[in-house]
């Protein structure tokens, strides 16, 4: 098992776009790590290699009760877009910190499997905004860019308070 370190603004690798994925025996390890990583998280349910200093194009979430089921998605593509909906999203590279966010209801799908198999399909709700949020970070963005402006900064100084308030307690 290994656990690795996620990375939390202001940390700039967090701002890196991925690259893809081009040996899908050498992405194996890179999931079990992520799941190992992301099973450990007491609220996690999706990270992006980006999240863990990793540049490949790589996105593991589970939404299942006994977190037993992932998705894996690699060099993932959203094909095609239709509706809105508005949902409280929060990030394990943004501790402590949640805000609406708008996302497409339904989103096309492609991406490769472990395998190095490409599947299409098509997902709504919920789990379209979790897909769309992780491929946010494969982009080299993140959640509360899509916020307002006023909202944005605000997060941004709320977490460079925390950051602040960390430091001093290693100090």
């Amino acid at each position: 098992m290994a656990v690795l370190p996620i990375l939390t603004l202001p940390d700039s690798r967090l701002r890196r776009p991925a690259r893809p994925v081009t040996s899908f025996s050498d992405a194996a390890t890179l999931v079990r790590d992520m799941l190992d990583t992301l099973y450990v998280t007491t609220n996690g349910i999706g990270l992006a290699a980006t999240q863990v200093g990793r540049p490949e194009a790589v996105v593991v979430i589970d939404l299942s009760a006994n977190r037993d089921q992932p998705l894996v998605l690699i060099n993932p593509e959203i094909t095609h877009t239709q509706g809105q909906r508005v949902d409280q999203e929060g990030c394990l590279s943004v501790p402590d910190y949640t805000a609406e966010v708008t996302r497409y209801e339904t989103i096309g799908l492609a991406a490769y499997d472990l395998e190095g198999q490409c599947r299409e399909w098509v997902e709504s709700g919920f789990l379209a905004t979790v897909i769309q949020h992780e491929l946010d970070h494969l982009q080299g963005r993140l959640f509360i860019d899509h916020l307002p402006p006023v909202k944005r900064r605000l997060a941004q100084k709320k977490l460079a308070k925390q950051g602040r308030r960390a430091r001093g307690a290693l100090a």
